[in-house]
């Protein structure tokens, strides 16, 4: 099901200075301001980019207020690119593997994961399946570290996440309340 969203990136922190409102993906946001300290999202869970085209380091942002971008775990004040996130609200379901296409180890989940390791006894999750919903994979436990956002669909290696490598800490479903 597609949803609505809003999001407003203000140039200054705490929601001052010159402000760009977006309800709709936008690969490039350059021309509409040039740094972004805080994000306000009215509706709808988003993934902010580093870089313009969907690229580099992604954030994942729910409705809230982020007053700077430690808020959203951010390494500086550049945004270049967003894009609403898109998934059946409600249903979620992952299965996780320890190798790539699909093989060895599997272990399948519907709720949050602070702790990969914990859970699955690997500390590598090479390929998975998202099933339903939109899940975020944290390159450290409880939620911390580089983001990934992984929609509905087959991820057979972990470089078609745009990871580096296979190490992935903590993960979590992406709720829009």
């Amino acid at each position: 099901m597609d949803r609505h969203g809003k999001i407003i990136f203000y140039e200054d922190k705490n929601f001052q200075g010159r402000y760009f409102e977006c309800s709709s993906d936008c690969p490039e946001l350059s021309s509409h301001f040039s740094r972004c300290n805080s994000v306000r999202v009215e509706s709808g869970a988003w993934v902010i980019y580093e870089r313009p085209n969907y690229m580099g380091s992604q954030y994942v942002l729910t409705r809230g207020e982020y007053a700077d971008p430690q808020r959203w775990m951010g390494f500086n004040d550049t945004i270049r690119s967003c894009r609403l996130i898109r998934y059946t609200y409600g249903i979620y379901r992952l299965r996780v593997y320890e190798r790539p296409d699909f093989q060895g180890q599997m272990m399948e989940f519907s709720d949050d994961c602070p702790s990969v390791y914990d859970r699955f006894r690997h500390r590598e999750i090479h390929s998975c399946h998202v099933m339903d919903g939109a899940w975020v994979f944290y390159e450290h436990p409880n939620y911390r570290g580089r983001q990934y956002l992984l929609e509905k669909g087959e991820y057979r290696r972990y470089t078609e996440w745009n990871a580096m490598y296979p190490g992935v800490g903590s993960f979590r479903r992406v709720l829009d309340f």
